[in-house]
Formats: C-alpha cells, sequence, structure tokens
C-alpha cells in the first residue's frame, strides 16, 4: 500500500476538524433554556361568583295564606367558603319562614276573618366590598283579623375570604369602649326625629348588645336599624341610623376587614 501523501492527509485532518466543530456549534444552537413561569394570580373568590335570587312561594286554604321569599344565592363556584354563604343566608330566611308558619298559622281560624295570613321576605345588598359582603333582610308579616301588618329587619355581614359571619364586636378591640360610642351617636340623632323617641323608646337604644343587633357595613358608616317599637311606635316606622366611620376611626381594630373603608 502507498503510504499517504502528507498534503491530502492534512486537507483530511482539516475537513474532520471543520465537521466536528460544526457539529459541536449546532448542538450548542439545539440547546433549550428553560424559563420559569410567572407564579399564577389568584382570583378572589367574590371575582368568581355572581350573586343571584331563589325565589319561593307557597299558599294554600284552611287556614288561608301565602308565604313569598327571595333568597340570595351565590353561583359561579362550588368553592365551600360560596356554598358555607348560602347556607347561612337560607338558614336564615326559612328559619323565619317556619316561625310564621308555627307561631301565627298555628293560631289562625280555618275560615279567614279577612284576606287571610301572609308573610314576604326580601333582601337589599348594602354593601359588596371585596370579599366582604353585608346584606340586610326586611320581614313583613299579617296575621289574618290584626288591626296591622308587622315588619321587621334582619342583617348578615359575611367575609367570603373567611367563610364565616362578623360580629360587631370583631370589628374593635375587646377593651374599647365601641358600643357606648355607637349608641350616643344614635341616641343623638334619634333625639332630633319627631318620632315620639323620649315617650319610653329611650331602653331600645341604649349601649347593649341586643339593640344593636341589627348593623350593616355600609360604604359611608356603619348603619344601625331599629325595628317597629324598639325606639319609636309603630306609626313610626322602623328607624335607621348611619354611624360614620369618621366618628369610629380610633376604635376601630386595625386588623379587622373595616379597615377597608377607612382609606
Amino acid at each position: 500500500m502507498k503510504p499517504l501523501n502528507q498534503k491530502r492527509f492534512g486537507v483530511f485532518l482539516s475537513v474532520i476538524f471543520f465537521f466536528l466543530q460544526a457539529c459541536g456549534t449546532s448542538a450548542a444552537a439545539l440547546t433549550v433554556t428553560a424559563t420559569p413561569l410567572p407564579p399564577a394570580v389568584q382570583v378572589p373568590l367574590s371575582q368568581q361568583v355572581m350573586l343571584t335570587s331563589v325565589s319561593f312561594r307557597e299558599e294554600a286554604q284552611s287556614p288561608s295564606y301565602w308565604i313569598s321569599a327571595l333568597t340570595p344565592r351565590l353561583t359561579g363556584s362550588d368553592d365551600p367558603r360560596a356554598e358555607a354563604f348560602n347556607k347561612a343566608v337560607n338558614n336564615l330566611v326559612q328559619k323565619e319562614i317556619e316561625y310564621f308558619r308555627e307561631n301565627i298559622l298555628a293560631q289562625m281560624p280555618i275560615i279567614p276573618i279577612s284576606s287571610g295570613s301572609s308573610f314576604d321576605a326580601k333582601y337589599t345588598v348594602i354593601s359588596q366590598s371585596g370579599d366582604l359582603w353585608s346584606l340586610k333582610f326586611d320581614f313583613s308579616g299579617y296575621a289574618d283579623g290584626a288591626a296591622h301588618p308587622y315588619h321587621y329587619s334582619l342583617t348578615l355581614n359575611y367575609d367570603l375570604e373567611q367563610g364565616n359571619k362578623l360580629s360587631l364586636g370583631e370589628l374593635f378591640p375587646k377593651d374599647s369602649n365601641y358600643l357606648e360610642v355607637i349608641a350616643r351617636y344614635c341616641i343623638a340623632e334619634l333625639s332630633k326625629r319627631e318620632i315620639g323617641f323620649y315617650g319610653g323608646f329611650q331602653q331600645g337604644a341604649e349601649p347593649i348588645p341586643d339593640n344593636y343587633r341589627n348593623w350593616n357595613i355600609a360604604p359611608d358608616g356603619i348603619l344601625v336599624t331599629f325595628n317597629e317599637y324598639q325606639v319609636a311606635p309603630y306609626a313610626a316606622g322602623p328607624q335607621q341610623v348611619v354611624v360614620p366611620y369618621g366618628e369610629l376611626t380610633s376604635l376601630i381594630n386595625q386588623q379587622s376587614p373595616l379597615v377597608v373603608f377607612l382609606r
């Protein structure tokens, strides 16, 4: 065999070197660098749901009566917190309906005296800020043969993020005199109205928890509702007082959800 020509051997080595270099460059070019994805943004539950209403109607004879109700319901999510809210509002309305059945209808005559008995339930969203929902439920009823119908309200303030109801005391430090401050403001406002407040109804506004059980988180303050006969005679109707947040700024618990209304 003839020995390999040195010139040709040099060309052969150059080709091999170029080929290896080209392959190395290609391999580097095909390298994929993984870029971490940005963290997923958690959408608040209140932005995932929609507030709808569930209608209810019941009527019968012997005794003659009808019941109607409009109950709020969150749809759009099967989150347990949304279900807990739905259960809470449904229980609230159904409890009042059952009270009407057991305490009003049970005493009604089979033959109606007038147009029969009735009960109606409605609600209003007083405010909704983030996951903080504040609702007011208004009930009206009539017992067959009574001189006039009756009305009363119940309220519900709900933290959807935490999945629980809020009490008035949770908004203020335990050692604060928040109830005295709220009562003092309400008494001052009620005393300005021609409703017969000082005709023996002052005790309905005294600073005790039961007198201030019906409250709502409103955009401009704490809305307190006093039912019929609580601070005024029937003819004056229920009374409402808004206690401005400015009156409560120094008292509000800085860890409570109410802080968002102070900004």
